[in-house]
């Protein structure tokens, strides 16, 4: 099939590569010339493992290329997907759908009769018909098929999880459209692909609804972390007892800092104003935002905790900036918060990521940046594990422990033992695990 990708960001770059890797002829069309050229260059200018190759291949294979030019882009298109930005709105939370509504209006004067246009960026309920009416009101004979496929990439993992997904859902309101987007997906019935057909709001909402009872999830076990921390329990094992229920998995169930990144605190926040739209408010996920939001800072009071409570004149080396591995998205990334309480309570902050140094720059004033975890921690008080990169796991704790001022480690990704990290004679400090013996009278007490 002839594609056409509208958005060459993360979402738009990782679908169309993919699916230029099925056999289909794809083209991404973008209007920033600089992201254009980069990638006719062969620079990709995201950070997603493998997707480099994957480009590289299928435009060698000429069935991937990039333009700006949209009527070049979607002349001969039998699908076009949009899959441009939906940030968070300023000032009330709404997701921005200007992008969305821009893009359909210059596609209503660009696109052929009879084409299937399919909506993959994250959009509230109801966006599948405004991009509908703003098309065929344009050109009333254009008789264009408006379908929804929402994306369930997860950074770090995209191309695996548009490969082999647990699901592919499509909301349809015509059979056009419902056999172009079986079409499109064919090469996945191999792998014997979910591929679930419903209505276009429905296809809305579950993206919303998905995303949301992850970030639940991920709430829960902290706010369940901070109990055990009280009550002497581990939480690392009451995740690993609840997640052996098949009913609740083990998935995303790993104590830490809280959620963030470019959609768990967009989409929450987004569905929670949708709801109140349509005047059914969602309290749990209201709630799961705050208790996120707070949570942050509070890894911060952790944080000077450990140092004894004054943070003044003393120096925190974190390890990680990003808000997950694999990537080098900060965006709402829970370190952000950390720095800054950090910061506010009088501490000099250094700062070591794999892969987030360069917009950590761009982003953070007044931190030290370092190239290795050894380097930031020279003369250090405290060394805080942020993001759990795999080279954080092997730390070299002899060497640390003879170049810190303080050999103290603050692990809020629960990446060590702290029976093993005592013997090179530090302190450590976890999330949801008792970093001393509950007091009896404690105990006592709470019977």
């Amino acid at each position: 099939m002839n594609i056409a990708m509208i958005g060459s960001s993360y979402v738009g770059l990782v679908s169309g590569a993919c699916l230029a890797d099925f056999g289909h002829r794809v083209i991404c069309v973008d209007k920033d010339d600089m992201k254009i050229d980069a990638l006719k260059q062969g620079r990709i200018p995201i950070f997603e493992p493998g997707l480099d190759q994957v480009v590289a291949d299928n435009v060698k294979a000429g069935r991937l290329s990039f333009t700006t030019d949209l009527k070049e882009g979607v002349g001969s298109a039998d699908v076009v997907f949009l899959a441009v930005g939906t940030p968070s709105r300023r000032g009330d939370g709404h997701a921005d759908l200007s992008f969305v509504e821009t893009a359909a209006r210059e596609l209503a004067t660009t696109v052929k009769p009879g084409t299937v246009v399919v909506i993959k960026s994250t959009v509230p309920v109801g966006t599948s018909d405004k991009v509908e009416h703003i098309l065929n009101s344009a050109i009333p004979r254009l008789d264009v098929s408006v379908a929804s496929n929402p994306e369930f990439l997860r950074e770090g993992s995209a191309i695996a999880d548009f490969k082999r997904p647990d699901r592919i859902i499509v909301g349809v309101n015509d059979e056009r459209g419902r056999n172009a987007v079986s079409e499109v997906y064919r090469p996945l019935y191999l792998n014997r692909s979910p591929l679930m057909f419903t209505s276009r709001r429905t296809a809305e909402l579950t993206k919303y609804a998905a995303n949301a009872f992850l970030a639940m999830k991920v709430t829960f076990i902290n706010e369940i972390s901070d109990l055990c921390e009280r009550a002497g329990a581990d939480v690392q094992d009451v995740a690993r007892g609840m997640g052996l229920d098949n009913r609740i998995g083990p998935k995303f169930l790993h104590a830490g800092p809280g959620y963030g990144g470019s959609c768990f605190p967009k989409d929450t926040t987004a569905l929670i104003r949708i709801a109140q739209d349509f005047e059914s408010p969602l309290r749990l996920v209201e709630t799961t935002v705050a208790i996120n939001e707070t949570r942050r800072r509070a890894m911060g009071r952790k944080i000077a905790a450990a140092c004894g409570g004054d943070l003044r004149g003393k120096i925190v080396a974190l390890l990680g900036i990003t808000f997950k591995p694999n990537t080098d998205d900060i965006r709402e990334a829970p370190a952000l918060a950390i720095i800054q309480a950090l910061q506010d309570s009088g501490a000099a902050i250094r700062l070591y990521d794999p892969a987030g140094m360069e917009a950590a720059r761009a982003s953070i004033d007044g931190v030290e940046f370092g190239c290795s975890p050894c380097e930031i921690a020279a003369d250090a008080d405290a060394l805080v594990i942020v993001t759990e990169w795999e080279e954080f796991r092997a730390l070299d704790f002899r060497m640390l422990g003879q170049i810190m001022k303080s050999p103290c480690l603050v692990d809020l990704r629960n990446v060590y033992n702290r029976e093993d990290i005592a013997k090179h004679g530090f302190r450590y400090f976890s999330v949801g695990r008792p970093d001393h013996d509950i007091p009896l009278q404690f105990i006592e007490a709470a019977e």
